[in-house]
Parts: structure tokens; sequence; C-alpha cells
């Protein structure tokens, strides 16, 4: 029986607490494209692309934005202390990509090094306190 269905992540969620900050962190340091930005206050539409993978999108996403309060402000509490779960990226050359996002300003949570499973990375901080890392190089799986 052939498999019909081709399913692929289209929209990666990345929980924000100041848009404008944030889509120049993402757009001016790590640049991705911004595909949308429509709306305004809450009821913005943020997305952002990349040309390694057409057809997946960042959607920068305010911690209310369809949820109650209730869930909104624990999203916010967990962002603020910058909790939520890391964002992976991957680059071509660590280095360049490392230099401009910390020329950016980005706060530096670690510089470039070798890992014993695989890759080289870095990892930053967001403008919203979430971690971004980055990292070049194939990740190794032992059987």
């Amino acid at each position: 029986m052939e498999n019909t269905t081709n399913v692929a992540l289209q929209y990666c969620h990345i929980t924000v607490s100041d848009w404008d900050r944030s889509l120049a962190f993402y757009r001016d340091a790590l640049g991705l494209e911004v595909q949308n930005d429509v709306g305004e206050g809450a009821a913005r539409w943020v997305t952002l692309g990349g040309t390694g993978q057409p057809g997946l999108q960042f959607v920068l996403s305010w911690p209310h934005a369809g949820r109650t309060e209730a869930d909104g402000d624990a999203l916010q509490d967990l962002l603020s202390r910058g909790v939520l779960p890391m964002i992976v990226f991957s680059t071509g050359d660590l280095d360049a990509t490392f230099e401009r996002v910390r020329a950016s300003g980005a706060e530096v949570l670690q510089e470039p090094i070798e890992r014993p499973w695989g890759p080289r990375d870095s990892a930053f901080r967001d403008p919203s306190g979430n971690m971004v890392r980055i990292q070049q190089g194939a990740v190794r799986v032992s059987a």
C-alpha cells in the first residue's frame, strides 16, 4: 500500500514579548526573510522564513495570542524566566553567523565549541529571553 500522505512542518511558533525587537533579531542578525507582517497590537501576524527550507515559516507569537488571560500570563512568566524550549538553527558557517549575531547586541550564552556528539554550536538569548542555539555540522547518532 502506497503512503500518499506527505506531512511537513509549515509553521513553528516562537513566543516573543516584543515584536519589533524580535523581528530585528531574527531578520537582521539571523538573516531570515520577512514573509508576512500584517495587523498591529495583539492582532499582528509576523512570519519569517529562510531560503534553506522553503515553505517553513517561523511565527513570532505573542504570549496571549489565542489564549486565556491566565494561560497567556503563565506563558509570559515562562518566557521572562528564559525557560521555554530552545530554538536550534543550523548554518554552513557558524563563525560568520556567530559574529553577525554577536554584533547585533544579542546576549552570548556560549561561544562556538565542538560537541562530542557532532556539531559545533553556540548559544544566544533573543530579545525576549528565548535560548537560540546555532550549529554547524551533522549530529552523529551511534547505533
